[in-house]
């Protein structure tokens, strides 16, 4: 039997997932491998089947595990689909210390990842010691290749001023929750930044805690918007179709995941630290 730890505030079901959770990110369990049935999981928890299924249900939210109707569970083949990036970043948040990069347009997806996990910081049910958080967007000082107008595939002052707007509404709002948890008392030491650099993201990264990446290219589609007054075809990159791809590191540091998650971050880092500049408001 599998012994659960009864210090752990957290409840059973949450803590078999864990335990299971890890067992497919280290691979010990693989890929297409069919999980005990949930009679055999709950003996070994010791549990009741319905904390089995919670725990199963959570898994199955995350992307890790699949249901096959008359068959059972399987491990999922995660780097063929696509996966939620929210509760990978809540769970991140149950770790001591939580580091967030992030490179793309507004920051939309991640401010509303990221309301769940403060929440539970503000009402004590994690209590993480460091918090980290890099935003990385571009700076709509300069023009840009794209978005660009239809007609012309020129660039648009008025749109970048849209989209400016639309940027400091999410990044502002991320920097300012993350470093009120500092100056509240909530965590020790939490820290959020925001910079500009001078390129256009043809995609959206997201790295957590040096061991999770999500990426995914934005689609360019035709959509009209109103500036200053007129309807003007634009062709834009739409993050809200973009498709996000999970990559979770492995033992074997030269796992095709390892490799992605190491040269994003290299990526990354070398763009925070030369070209990018700090925004005042």
């Amino acid at each position: 039997m599998t012994e659960l730890d009864p210090d752990d505030p957290r409840p059973p079901y949450q803590q078999v997932a864990n335990s299971l959770r890890a067992s497919i990110l280290t691979k010990k369990l693989k890929p297409g491998d069919k999980l005990s049935s949930q009679s055999e999981l709950a003996q070994r928890y010791g549990v009741a089947r319905m904390t089995i299924q919670q725990a199963l249900r959570i898994l199955r939210e995350e992307g890790l595990v699949v249901s096959r109707q008359g068959s059972g569970v399987y491990v999922r083949e995660r780097t063929e689909r696509p996966v939620g990036l929210r509760p990978h970043l809540e769970r991140a948040f149950e770790e001591p210390e939580v580091r967030i990069d992030f490179a793309g347009f507004s920051g939309e997806t991640l401010h509303g990842a990221l309301t769940e996990p403060l929440d539970k910081i503000r009402s004590g049910r994690v209590r993480p010691e460091l918090v980290r958080v890099r935003l990385l967007v571009p700076d709509t000082d300069v023009p840009w290749t794209l978005p660009a107008r239809v007609e012309d595939m020129g660039d648009s002052p008025e749109f970048r001023k849209r989209a400016a707007g639309i940027m400091e509404r999410h990044t502002f709002a991320i920097v300012d929750a993350v470093n009120e948890m500092e100056r509240i008392g909530l965590i020790a030491d939490a820290k959020a930044e925001l910079r500009v650099y001078p390129a256009v993201p043809l995609f959206k990264l997201y790295l957590i805690n040096q061991l999770e990446a999500f990426f995914g290219y934005y689609p360019v589609r035709e959509h009209v918007v109103n500036l200053e007054g007129a309807d003007t075809p634009i062709w834009d990159l739409m993050g809200k179709d973009a498709t996000l791809f999970h990559h979770a590191a492995e033992p074997d540091e030269e796992s095709l995941s390892s490799l992605f998650i190491q040269q994003s971050q290299m990526w990354f880092d070398s763009i925070w630290n030369t070209v990018a500049r700090e925004v005042s408001r």
